[in-house]
């Protein structure tokens, strides 16, 4: 039954999510082991959004770890739950707290000893700037923990970098780039675990830097994005906006292109009126702009279509149901045209 309703809210969200977003860009996903353990590491500058997106391009079904302030109410719990999202607690959570994640740690250790997947942020927390982070070592912890529980246990981890065009806009572009698997029992000596996590940690930060957009985060990070978003560049474009940022050319400034999809915005919240001012009343209580993408995206992604069906039921009553058919695919379409036509918001 849950493997159902995994499945079921997979392509429940995917689809929500190929509404939502101009294009998904996947690159690499044919490096991900079939069968063996799998652990994925990835950046994460954009909340919740960030696991959504990862976990539907995914073929094999996946777990994540997510922060535990998401877990505090008990009925998301428990949706979460079946999602396949477990808690991770911080320091910030309060330090008596901490304790539980012991609990946590040993249910990944079974996934991975039982060939199942397992999606880590190992930066800790969401942020948008584009560099990739220092990684904490709570990953590694994991994976040793289980081979020296299981050490018949082939681990690979599987780096995932996501770059957005705008992660605070909508639509936006989206690219996931799957990286190279690394086998972690080639880095595992137990007579130095020290230099076993270091070695790990600098395998999966290399690739990160380049599996997503990263840029120092020295004295020229402010001029170099400016630069870029002046330039008004394509940031799904990995490979050339890193060489890009090595070359460290000026780039020619570029206008912002005319939104000739405009039309189609006015008929979507004339047509949607209700839950486009309920989004944003929501929106106002937002106050990190990692989770504007994750909020939207969650209330839109039930509040439209439930709108929709409510009309097209007082519709179908009134002027029949072939009418309240073409009006709820009208109202579908409208929204896919919008989406995909728009030209990409410029990042900030």
């Amino acid at each position: 039954m849950k493997t159902l309703i995994y499945y079921f809210f997979k392509l429940f969200v995917k689809t929500g999510l190929f509404f939502y977003s101009k294009k998904i860009i996947v690159v690499g996903s044919e490096h991900i082991p079939k069968k063996e353990a799998v652990i994925f590491t990835a950046n994460h500058p954009n909340g919740l959004i960030d696991p959504l997106l990862i976990a539907t391009h995914i073929k094999r079904r996946t777990n994540f770890l997510v922060r535990a302030a998401v877990f505090n109410n008990v009925i998301i719990a428990k949706f979460f739950n079946l999602l396949g999202m477990m808690p991770i607690y911080r320091i910030r959570d309060g330090v008596q707290q901490l304790s539980k994640n012991e609990e946590i740690f040993n249910k990944c250790q079974l996934l991975l000893k039982n060939n199942k997947t397992l999606l880590i942020f190992p930066e800790g927390t969401h942020k948008k700037d584009r560099a990739i982070r220092p990684l904490s070592k709570g990953f590694t912890r994991i994976i040793f923990k289980t081979l020296d529980s299981f050490p018949d246990t082939k681990i690979n981890i599987v780096p995932v970098g996501i770059t957005y065009q705008n992660l605070s806009n909508y639509p936006s572009k989206t690219a996931i780039h799957f990286g190279l698997p690394i086998l972690a029992n080639d880095y595992y000596n137990e007579q130095n675990i020290n230099q076993s996590v270091k070695d790990i940690k600098e395998l999966v930060s290399n690739q990160l830097e380049n599996l997503s957009v990263h840029i120092e985060q020295n004295d020229d990070y402010k001029t170099t994005l400016s630069n870029l978003n002046n330039a008004q560049v394509d940031f799904t474009k990995v490979n050339q906006i890193n060489a890009h940022i090595r070359s460290k050319k000026i780039l020619t400034q570029k206008k912002r292109s005319i939104n000739y999809a405009l039309p189609f915005l006015l008929l979507i919240i004339l047509n949607s009126l209700v839950p486009y001012l309920i989004w944003k009343l929501l929106s106002k209580k937002v106050d990190e702009i990692e989770f504007i993408d994750t909020f939207r995206f969650g209330v839109n992604a039930i509040l439209f279509p439930f709108f929709y069906c409510v009309q097209s039921w007082a519709i179908g009553i009134f002027f029949g149901w072939k009418l309240a058919l073409v009006y709820l695919l009208t109202s579908l379409f409208l929204i896919l045209l919008y989406t995909k036509l728009s030209p990409t918001p410029p990042s900030k």
